[in-house]
């Protein structure tokens, strides 16, 4: 059964293009990852008729509509009165959506006032979808025989609801939608056009049954195999086998995964191996440890960093030789191995990454040009350093020069014996 599905986006700020619409990937994504896909996706701004018209028309000829935005305290959150005239009923203080706000409100220290309060006036015979974060609860109707849901535009609110509410509510009331039979993989190190290029050489049989798709997020990568029917469902095991054979230890993870940087999976190799690292950063600013430090109980492997950018400070922090600075360069093997070491004296710690390098636009020069860097990472045993060329515009360049440093160490905590890809290409 093909389930119709319209997706509603609300608000002047995303008509204007003040803010950038990313609910929209969310809801798609998770909603294919149970077999519902969006047929019709309509953006329109502040405007109570039109939002109302738009949701009678919507609703005569989907299953479900899913509102996106206006549920907050000003003015212009118009969703819960539009909805409610679309319905043909009026709004009320509805009592789990007030009491849900006096919680909020209580354990924020802070006073209901009026304009708060007006997210809890909501349309008579609405069902509450709870929102453990935010102040404005969702809410469902039904009008003729589409389902409609009511969510908050923060981006992070709605994530935190579709995977604790919505997503399982929408697998209870469509139980005839199955889950797609999805392989994913979150990867590191190697590009899209990289990729396909290597899966083209070395798996040519692949089933024209079989959908490979990319996703970037900078720095990481998803790989999602998708068959397109039952052939693709056969094709799909053996096509899992040869992609994990050709990405190796590229591969970061295998099923569906929020993790966003490679700290995230070092921090656990570290902390399930008791031991501990250090980092000395010039070019990335202290990248390094804000990502590691992000991560809940990295305490326990992570005592202190250094953001060393002068080459001063080089010398005065982490004891790199004057003579080292000068006959080499800061953006050098000698300079990053110095840093290495000293970070591992000062801190203590079992492993170090240390970077140095030239982010731009400004500094570079023939012989190191803007994006040269040098990354050295290990023990105080097995220290080494390589020279990378990443030729991005500032900021990609330092998330990279972050990954690919984790990313070292992380392989050195799996005991790979893989040479990755970025090096061979840098």
């Amino acid at each position: 059964m093909d389930i119709q599905v319209s997706l509603l986006l609300t608000g002047n700020e995303l008509m204007n293009g003040d803010i950038i619409d990313t609910n929209s990937i969310m809801f798609a994504e998770q909603l294919n990852n149970i077999g519902l896909s969006i047929h019709k996706k309509t953006t329109i701004g502040d405007d109570s008729e039109q939002l109302c018209s738009e949701i009678v028309q919507l609703s005569q000829s989907a299953d479900l509509l899913i509102i996106n935005g206006g549920l907050g305290p000003t003015i212009d959150d118009l969703t819960s009165p539009a909805l409610a005239q679309a319905c043909g009923v009026d709004l009320h203080l509805e009592p789990q959506a007030h009491l849900h706000l006096k919680k909020w409100a209580e354990k924020r220290k802070t006073i209901l006032n009026e304009p708060n309060l007006k997210q809890a006036y909501l349309p008579k015979g609405c069902k509450i979808i709870a929102n453990a974060t935010g102040s404005a609860v969702g809410f469902s109707m039904t009008l003729g025989k589409c389902l409609i849901l009511c969510t908050p535009g923060v981006p992070s609110e709605l994530a935190q609801m579709l995977k604790d509410e919505i997503i399982p509510n929408l697998q209870q009331h469509f139980p005839e939608v199955t889950k797609p039979s999805i392989y994913r993989l979150q990867t590191f190190g190697v590009g899209e056009s990289t990729l396909q290029a290597m899966i083209d050489d070395n798996l040519p049989n692949w089933s024209k049954d079989l959908t490979i798709g990319f996703r970037a997020a900078m720095p990481l990568l998803e790989v999602k195999l998708a068959p397109l029917n039952s052939q693709g469902v056969k094709a799909l095991a053996s096509s899992q086998q040869g992609l994990n054979q050709l990405l190796g230890d590229h591969i970061l993870h295998i099923g569906e995964c929020d993790k966003t940087t490679i700290a995230e999976y070092v921090v656990p190799l570290l902390t399930k191996s008791a031991q501990k690292i250090t980092v000395a950063e010039s070019c990335t600013g202290g990248l390094i440890a804000s990502q590691i430090t992000a991560i809940a109980g990295s305490s326990a492997v992570f005592e202190a960093g250094y953001v060393t950018y002068s080459n001063d400070m080089k010398t005065k922090m982490l004891n790199v030789p004057s003579t080292t600075l000068t006959n080499h360069g800061a953006v050098s093997e000698a300079t990053v191995l110095a840093m290495a070491k000293g970070a591992l004296e000062k801190s203590n710690a079992d492993y170090a990454i240390a970077v140095s390098g030239i982010a731009g636009p400004d500094g570079g020069t023939p012989d190191k040009p803007t994006g040269s860097v040098w990354i050295a990472w290990g023990t105080k045993e097995t220290l080494q350093a390589k020279y990378h060329y990443i030729p991005l515009a500032r900021r990609q360049f330092q998330q990279v020069v972050a990954a690919r440093g984790l990313d070292l160490i992380r392989r050195m905590l799996i005991n790979s014996k893989e040479r990755p890809n970025y090096e061979r290409c840098s």
